[in-house]
């Protein structure tokens, strides 16, 4: 009889028969391995998580802090029926993690969400060989191609400063967990005084937790004074775009920094005055080369452009496929809906 396949696409999520356990499930189930903390990839209701400790805080912000919750650092295994299960770094969030699975020489990888951009804040991303690679392709058309970030932020910066010369307060709209952290670390802290929605201060103080590192910056709430603002910097979910918590800040400009901001008309869509193309998932070239640093003649794309990329992976001689699941990219960033009860607290 043969051995079943290593992972297996199931209504639950990916699952791995042999050691019957789970990874990013999107249905309660006994044993789960996450990828990283959005909601997309880690859900509430199952018995026990395995995920990388960066990542605790926020998961137990999330899921419950009573979760039954073990750790794994990078480049360290555990073994589950023979099967030998390791995390290495991502480079899309904090704590983000590929999760490699070995079992009698055969390796898979799954690769969750990830970037190759060094963020100089979460470890960056490394590939890892494997026979079977799983890879999301959220921006999987050769139209994306990121400019670098030294490039946006100079932008973003730049925008802030014209901004406060002009008297208006800049709030830029972003996820609240990764990409907040990611710009708060290159802002130019000289230019004035940075505040963030609670949804951002919350994300932050659960990231503290486990050691990481951010700057200094102050939660917008119901009791700064109006003047606090001038000429200030605020970070934002995009939840918040267009809700009565806007007006505190009065005169001001609005900016989005996501991916999307790529597609003409994606800022005109979102009633922004500035987009910036930022994201968190790799761009056309750096799918290509995560898979070809793989080495793996077998590849599963689970999200995103996925039967564009598919087909140009099996023109390329590789056996590709495309596969259904319920992994957002970068779109729940765009939603954001998680942040919404902290809109309401915040008005």
């Amino acid at each position: 009889m043969n051995e079943p396949k290593l992972i297996q696409f199931t209504n639950n999520g990916l699952y791995c028969p042999i050691a019957d356990i789970y990874i990013d499930p999107w249905r309660p189930v006994d044993k789960a391995v996450i990828s990283h903390a959005h909601a997309d990839h880690a859900r509430w209701g199952s018995k026990h998580y395995i995920s990388h400790p960066d990542g605790e805080g926020i998961l137990r912000q999330r899921l419950g802090e009573d979760i039954s919750l073990q750790t794994l650092p990078y480049r360290k295994s555990l073994s589950i029926n023979g099967v030998k299960i390791s995390l290495h770094p991502a480079g899309h969030i904090i704590g983000s993690s590929q999760v490699r699975l070995e079992y009698k020489g055969e390796v898979w990888v799954f690769s969750g969400d990830y970037k190759l951009e060094n963020d100089h804040f979460c470890v960056p991303f490394e590939p890892v060989k494997c026979n079977v690679f799983i890879t999301e392709s959220t921006f999987g058309l050769p139209i994306y191609k990121w400019i670098p970030q030294e490039e946006i932020f100079q932008q973003i910066n730049s925008w802030w400063k014209h901004n406060q010369d002009n008297g208006k307060v800049s709030i830029l709209f972003t996820y609240a967990l990764g990409k907040a952290q990611r710009i708060l670390h290159h802002l130019d802290h000289s230019i004035g005084k940075i505040f963030v929605h609670g949804a951002v201060w919350n994300v932050n103080e659960a990231l503290k937790m486990n050691g990481a590192i951010l700057p200094y910056v102050q939660r917008v709430t119901p009791e700064t004074a109006r003047e606090d603002f001038a000429g200030s910097m605020v970070i934002a979910p995009p939840s918040a775009l267009g809700s009565p918590w806007l007006k505190k800040f009065k005169p001001f400009s609005t900016g989005m920094a996501s991916g999307w901001m790529n597609l003409r008309g994606a800022k005109r869509r979102r009633a922004i005055d500035r987009g910036f193309i930022l994201s968190d998932h790799a761009d056309w070239p750096g799918l290509l080369q995560a898979v070809e640093g793989t080495g793996a003649q077998c590849i599963y794309a689970t999200h995103g452009y996925t039967a564009s990329f598919s087909r140009y992976l099996n023109e390329k001689g590789l056996e590709a496929h495309e596969v259904q699941t319920q992994y957002e990219g970068e779109r729940a960033e765009i939603t954001d809906v998680s942040s919404s009860d902290e809109n309401q607290k915040e008005q």
